[in-house]
């Protein structure tokens, strides 16, 4: 919330106290302001774990890559020592061994960071819903302090029920956001 936003918030306190028929008004706009706070920070904080498991899935990718590269690498340097000559064939046949063997080794190995790395995507998808959940859940909310406040401004209670609906909206949201597994 901006210091231009809370600045209206007191202006609107300050004439609700004038009219004590308000004051629940006012009351209620405080509240809905601190579930603001809370539920922005929640949606802040989901953003920031999607972007971090985003960064090790990535991690955990390239990690994949380069396992998958270097099991190539063997797999044709094993390949490789069947059709070269060499004055060394126990030499050349230890080496195709060793090759095929780390080739076997990268194979199994990437399987394992495969997993890792599936498993980290489907966080990043669970984290980002969650996060869509809070920013969803802090428009409704936002949007009923707003109207809410009209309620300052017009006298007409009709607005202060409306704001109080979009308020009970925006915290259902927030509590499946924090649901979301």
């Amino acid at each position: 919330m901006s210091a231009d936003e809370l600045q209206e918030l007191r202006e609107r306190a300050e004439k609700a106290r004038e009219d004590r028929s308000l004051a629940a008004v006012s009351l209620t706009m405080a509240v809905v302001a601190v579930f603001v706070a809370v539920v922005s920070l929640l949606g802040h904080r989901a953003h920031t774990e999607e972007v971090v498991l985003q960064a090790k899935a990535s991690d955990q990718w390239a990690y994949y890559q380069a396992k998958n590269i270097r099991q190539h690498e063997d797999e044709l340097f094993s390949d490789l020592t069947a059709v070269v000559a060499s004055k060394d064939a126990d030499g050349m046949g230890k080496f195709r061994e060793k090759a095929g063997q780390e080739a076997e080794r990268y194979k199994h190995e990437k399987g394992e960071i495969k997993d890792e790395a599936d498993k980290l995507d489907r966080e990043v998808v669970m984290e980002r819903r969650r996060a869509d959940r809070y920013d969803l859940a802090e428009v409704f909310l936002e949007i009923g302090l707003v109207i809410t406040s009209i309620t300052l401004l017009s006298g007409r209670k009709i607005f202060w029920h409306v704001g109080i609906v979009l308020t009970v909206v925006g915290l259902v949201v927030a509590v499946m956001g924090a649901m979301v597994h």
